[in-house]
């Protein structure tokens, strides 16, 4: 499973990254969902749901406004959870959960399952869906990429990349795809014909992907120290983002919605803020770790803008919410 293979690299790197991680900072609220931890977790862009996948207790469709619970949901009925992909669709009304082996489309606005699909090829990497669940992205340890369309039954498969896809994301209208890869790669490809669109390289392998649900900007990054903003458009380079780090992963990204900053989520606790047009650190957050034995620290799985505020949710069960403004 993607998630809890990257869990044990990043746990690797958490010594390392800690001399740089600085002091925690006090978020404005905190909730805390369960204390034996989070396999994955994603936000919706108006920053009012939040999609969390719980070692313990299933998967939760969390109300980031009256900061309760709405629905739970398993994959194995009581044989535990071992779901380690979620995402949420940019008009927030449609859910991708994902094992290693099979994924399952919700309604959002009832909580009720549309469908549930097994992936016999390969395992499961990442996955994500577009508005109105009207396309499903599957990224899979064969390298290839899955596109279906839950309603028609069409589905295609993109070849390009030669290795073991790690990351994927979809436009909201479902009709293009980022992905990236072991092979050094991210390519940004048309859904409706497979064709490639803009192709990114970077020196190491790229573990994570993001589009900008206004499609003006796109986001890849490797494992080492390659994070560029693109150019959604052009496919040129509008910025690379600065740290004096030799190496970041990130484990989470997402653009704002007026187009000016990236939100970024990373082992060893670390939430950012940067600036679009000169890859410049705005402000850092520490988020709060785990109550559990050493290593003392978290994985921001998941990050959100609502309003002035910004969102984090982390492998610790934490949601927590910041203030924008300082840290």
């Amino acid at each position: 499973m993607k998630k809890l293979l990257l869990f044990s690299f990043i746990t690797c790197l958490v010594a390392a990254l800690q001399a740089c991680s600085g002091p925690q900072t006090k978020p404005l609220a905190k909730d805390n969902l369960t204390d034996s931890g989070i396999y994955d977790a994603d936000i919706s862009t108006d920053g009012t749901l939040a999609l969390i996948s719980t070692v313990d207790a299933g998967i939760h469709v969390w109300s980031l406004v009256e900061h309760a619970n709405l629905f739970t949901w398993q994959h194995q009925g009581d044989g535990g959870n071992l779901v380690d992909n979620v995402h949420i669709s940019a008009d927030q009304t449609y859910a991708v959960t994902a094992d290693s082996e099979a994924f399952a489309l919700w309604d959002l606005t009832t909580g009720d399952p549309i469908g549930f699909w097994r992936i016999d090829e390969s395992t499961i990497r990442d996955i994500a869906v577009s508005n109105g669940g009207s396309g499903v992205l599957v990224g899979r340890a064969n390298g290839n990429v899955l596109f279906f369309e839950p309603t028609t039954g069409r589905s295609l498969e993109f070849l390009g990349h030669q290795e073991k896809v790690n990351t994927v994301d979809i436009s909201p209208n479902g009709k293009f795809a980022l992905t990236g890869g072991n092979d050094y790669k991210a390519y940004l490809w048309s859904t409706e014909s497979g064709q490639v669109i803009h192709v990114f390289n970077h020196a190491n392998r790229v573990t994570m992907v993001s589009i900008d649900d206004q499609a003006r900007y796109l986001f890849t990054a490797d494992s080492q120290d390659d994070a560029t903003i693109w150019d959604a458009q052009t496919g040129n380079a509008v910025s690379r983002l600065k740290f004096i780090e030799r190496q970041i992963v990130f484990t989470s990204a997402r653009f704002s919605q007026d187009g000016k900053h990236l939100l970024t989520g990373s082992p060893a606790k670390r939430l950012a803020l940067w600036d679009v047009k000169t890859g410049s650190s705005v402000t850092e957050w520490r988020v709060a770790p785990s109550n559990g034995p050493a290593p003392q620290s978290a994985v921001v799985y998941g990050v959100g803008f609502k309003d002035q505020e910004i969102i984090s949710i982390s492998s610790s069960g934490n949601v927590e919410y910041w203030n924008q403004q300082s840290n």
